[in-house]
């Protein structure tokens, strides 16, 4: 939990240093850094949602053409 907390804090120190560099402005460089990882979390859930339906796919066909390997499949 502890490395998960380090790296929102650095990723809200990434994108708060970013925009404010771009933009000069303390209120955009702070609004950013609040929104800017709260969408990216959210994405990243819906990230890993469609990955998981991949894998749960891949292992299915897998399953049914088996390896290809006629050792494992005679």
């Amino acid at each position: 939990m502890t490395k998960t907390f380090s790296f929102g804090v650095l990723h809200m120190t990434v994108a708060f240093s970013v925009a404010y560099l771009m933009t000069g402005s303390v209120m955009v460089g702070g609004a950013i850094a609040l929104v800017e990882p709260a969408i990216n979390t959210v994405a990243y859930f819906f990230h890993e949602k469609v990955w998981e339906r991949l894998r749960r796919r891949d292992a299915g066909i897998a399953r049914e053409f088996g390896t290809g390997n006629p050792i494992f499949h005679p």
